[in-house]
Parts: C-alpha cells; structure tokens; sequence
C-alpha cells in the first residue's frame, strides 16, 4: 500500500504495511473501502455481493470478514447478517471522549521516551502529508495507516504497551474511519496540519505537559468537528 502524491525523498524512514497474505489483501481492501465511505456505514453486506464487487474469493473474503468485525468495522445483526458499522451520535461522542483522555496521555509519554530516531520519523510522516496534493489543494488530509498516520506513530512512541494495544488495536480502525469521514476535509485539514507540528515541536522539546495539552486541544478540536459534520448526515 503507497501513498498517492508523495515524493520518494520523503518516505526513506517510512514503510506501509507489509501484506504477506491473500485475506490480508483482502482485509486491507476491504478496510480502505469502509474508511474512505465506498462502503456506506450501515449498509448491508454480503459474502457473494463483496466477491463479484471486488473479484475476489470466498475463503479469503472470510477471513477478511472476521477480521473486520473483531476490528469493529463490520457488525453481525441477528435476521439482518453483516453490515458495515454505523455508530450512534452518543457512541461516536464517547469514542471520543475514550480518544481524547488516551491520546493526550500518549503524547505525554511520547515526551519523555520518543527517542530522536522516532521524532525523525514523525517529520518525515508530516512531510509526506504536506505533499499530498489534496492538502495542498485544502480538500482533504487523508492519513495511510500504521506507520504513515501521525497518531499511530505517537501513540507507539509512548512506549507504553497498555497504550499501544488499545489505541493501535482495539479501537484503532473505528477511531480512523470517523476521523478519516467526517475530519479530512472542509476547514479543519490546515488547522489540524499545523496542529501537528506543534505537537511535534513539544515531544522535540521533551515538554510532556505542553504535548499532552495540545494532544487534548487537538482532538477536542477535532471530535466537535466530527460532531457537526455527523450531525449534517442525521
């Protein structure tokens, strides 16, 4: 998996995912396909229908189909079957509110165990985000995931591995298909850009309680601006 628009130069301390398996393939298809909407949160799936959209096969398509419902992506409905995942107003606030305690957290640890290695790494993340041509053009800020999304990799960087499994894990994938649909575009990708490197300057700086403010800052920001675009859809 690359990353559309961004320069060579950029990535050399960054990978995408490594996709050893044909249901991993399928997962990560299937997954792009929820966070970036192709998949409408609600809508009903099947087994035959996802086949013949995505020419790809049953068994596969399986595994690919548990590993999306254990990264809460898909739900099962008793007489209804698989649906891509909807949350409620109150369910989406909370999921926030969860993000916002822990991520902010994160960050402060990243301020004190980031070693300059993974601050590098952090640069090199937003370089490639500032060469999006979607960014630049101010409609989006679509973010890879694992080591190309800045908060994955802050959330890694605090070295705490109760961090680590339930941000990067648990609740990882549902956390970036609302960030990803209602937070990439409009005003809030420039304000949230430059968010970032302000953070980044913080860890830099090994100033925990300045990053863990701004973290929360930053997705308080961003939760209210998820809750009015949601709300739009209602």
């Amino acid at each position: 998996m690359t990353l559309p628009d961004a320069e060579p130069s950029a990535t050399s301390s960054i990978r995408p995912p490594s996709i050893r398996t044909l249901a991993e393939r399928v997962f990560h298809q299937l997954q792009d396909a929820i966070v970036r909407g192709e998949l409408v949160p609600g809508s009903k799936i099947t087994e035959p229908g996802l086949a013949a959209t995505y020419g790809i096969s049953r068994g596969p398509l399986r595994e690919a189909m548990r590993r999306l419902e254990a990264h809460r992506l898909i739900e099962r409905v008793p007489h209804v079957g698989a649906r891509v995942v909807k949350l409620t107003m109150p369910e989406l606030l909370e999921l926030f509110d969860v993000r916002e305690a822990l991520e902010s957290m994160a960050a402060r640890l990243a301020a004190i165990h980031m070693t300059p290695e993974e601050v590098a790494g952090l640069r090199d993340v937003l370089a490639v985000h500032e060469s999006q041509h979607d960014l630049q053009r101010g409609e989006a800020y679509y973010q890879r995931e694992g080591d190309l999304d800045f908060h994955y990799r802050i959330v890694q960087g605090s070295h705490n591995r109760m961090l680590v499994n339930l941000l990067c894990d648990d609740l990882y994938y549902l956390v970036r298909l609302y960030r990803t649909q209602f937070s990439a575009s409009g005003a809030r990708p420039h304000k949230a850009f430059v968010e970032h490197h302000r953070i980044v300057d913080a860890i830099e700086a090994g100033d925990a309680e300045l990053a863990e403010l701004l973290m929360r800052r930053h997705v308080a920001a961003s939760r209210a601006n998820v809750a009015e675009r949601y709300a739009e859809t209602l």
